[in-house]
């Protein structure tokens, strides 16, 4: 596999300006899959999509688009149907550590540039990775509440997931780990389904049994962080009482912050991950090698939140 570097968003930027122009001068529109193991029903999934949307009307490309719910079989084929399809290039993320090796190979051999976006997996042999960095966005979770003195030696930390064993929690745990495991601080992931009524139902039900255990949450995914208000008003929780991080891709999430149920949140930039994902296809087809992967997101408190929740506002 080829060795790259690994370039920030803004410089990246840059980078991927110089080869759309290139790209841009080849005949005739294209044709890219953007391929999603996420959920329409889930909030974040918007802002990627809107994204890609964008993308296509900037560019005038053809982009087709498809969600799999976590359905690993379903997304092997999809891919697969983009490859038979003769696609210019495929975005796609990744549903479970290694479970897309075989169709990311099949995709090389076609001759068609399959890049990585939103849930990195080194299995495959991708084009490139757009997207946060998932063991470090873990590992900087951790080392937030430990930095803040908000956890200490022999806590007890919950994390709930909207989907048990899927790569971006797997990732995220990792990092986490490798913080905690050396305090003795221990954890529990606990799975909340991709249905927000259903997660709050099952997070307050937890939050109801062990409110007097846990320590410290760290929400894994939007929906589960994005949840925390109304979680804790209805388990009569006070905001602030217990500390708060994960993912903040959602209004709903950046309020939460700015309103004190959430200490510090992810944004992943999703609207640029899925621009920069297509962009690097459009200059791979065009042969312009992307040769690095780009990486996203930022760690935001209450004194900033407003930003993104400005930036989220502007793309409903």
């Amino acid at each position: 596999m080829l060795r790259r570097t690994f370039l920030g968003a803004s410089v990246a930027a840059l980078a991927l300006s110089a080869g759309l122009a290139a790209a841009q001068d080849a005949s005739g529109p294209k044709t890219f899959y953007w391929i999603s193991h996420g959920s329409p029903a889930d909030p974040v999934w918007t802002y990627f999509l809107a994204g890609a949307e964008q993308w296509a009307t900037d560019t005038g490309q053809t982009v087709n688009t498809s969600f799999h719910s976590n359905d690993v079989p379903s997304q092997q084929e999809a891919v697969r149907a983009a490859i038979a399809a003769g696609a210019d290039g495929i975005c796609s993320t990744s549903p479970d550590p290694g479970s897309m090796v075989d169709v990311v190979k099949e995709a090389r051999d076609a001759g068609i540039p399959i890049v990585n976006f939103n849930t990195s997996d080194d299995a495959p042999d991708w084009n490139a990775y757009v997207g946060g960095d998932l063991h470090e966005v873990g590992r900087q979770w951790a080392q937030y509440l430990v930095d803040h003195q908000l956890v200490k030696e022999g806590d007890f930390v919950w994390m709930p997931v909207e989907v048990p064993g899927a790569s971006y929690g797997v990732e995220e745990e990792k990092g986490i780990a490798s913080v905690f495991e050396p305090m003795n601080i221990t954890w529990e992931v606990t799975d909340s389904t991709l249905d927000q009524a259903e997660v709050i139902t099952r997070m307050t039900d937890y939050m109801t049994a062990n409110q007097g255990k846990v320590k410290a949450i760290i929400g894994l995914g939007d929906m589960v962080t994005g949840s925390i208000k109304r979680v804790f008003d209805q388990a009569g929780i006070a905001p602030g009482s217990i500390p708060v991080v994960g993912w903040g891709n959602s209004l709903d999430t950046t309020q939460e912050v700015m309103d004190g149920y959430v200490n510090a949140a992810m944004w992943q930039d999703p609207q640029a991950t899925s621009y920069f994902c297509l962009s690097a296809l459009l200059m791979e087809s065009s042969g312009v090698p992307i040769g690095f992967d780009i990486i996203t997101g930022a760690l935001y408190e209450k004194d900033t939140a407003q930003v993104y929740s400005d930036i989220m506002s502007a793309g409903n």
